[in-house]
């Protein structure tokens, strides 16, 4: 596969609206390959007690962007009619870093995970957000270094 040129669809200072949907510049996207909760949703932790586990991950994603601005392409469109897409800021795949930061689940159709060349490790068992669920489920896909479907690009 021959490696183009990165160019973004969207790129700017996002808004937060939950762990997995972000808003550009009026348009709403949503993070490809990942589930994080709702902004208003409540998860149990390990001693079984509610917390807010949503806005735990919001304010975690607001943090890391830290007002950085953010370079999404487009792969799809949702029912929803939103944008999904891969985003990065400084580098940094957001699906990669929520993941890998307990903040949501790794979320890919089966067909999209074994076109992937490398993989990351499974999740961690202390996934902040995810529930018991998460402790088995396996994250298979390296955000950093997996290969971004629009165009055949390399992003990263």
């Amino acid at each position: 596969m021959a490696l183009m040129a990165h160019v973004p669809d969207v790129i700017g200072q996002a808004s937060v609206i939950n762990g997995d949907t972000i808003e550009i510049h009026g348009t709403r996207i949503r993070v490809f390959g990942i589930d994080a909760p709702e902004s208003d949703q409540l998860c149990r932790n390990e001693e079984s007690e509610l917390y807010r586990c949503g806005q735990k991950a919001s304010n975690a994603l607001f943090d890391f962007i830290a007002r950085r601005p953010l370079e999404c392409v487009e792969l799809d469109r949702d029912r929803y009619h939103r944008t999904v897409a891969v985003c990065s800021v400084g580098g940094t795949d957001i699906a990669d870093w929520l993941v890998r930061n307990g903040l949501a689940l790794d979320w890919l159709p089966s067909t999209a995970k074994a076109a992937m060349p490398t993989h990351r490790p499974k999740q961690s068992a202390s996934c902040a957000v995810c529930g018991a669920a998460a402790s088995q489920r396996a994250v298979e896909l390296s955000g950093l270094q997996a290969v971004r479907w629009k165009a055949g690009r390399l992003f990263g």
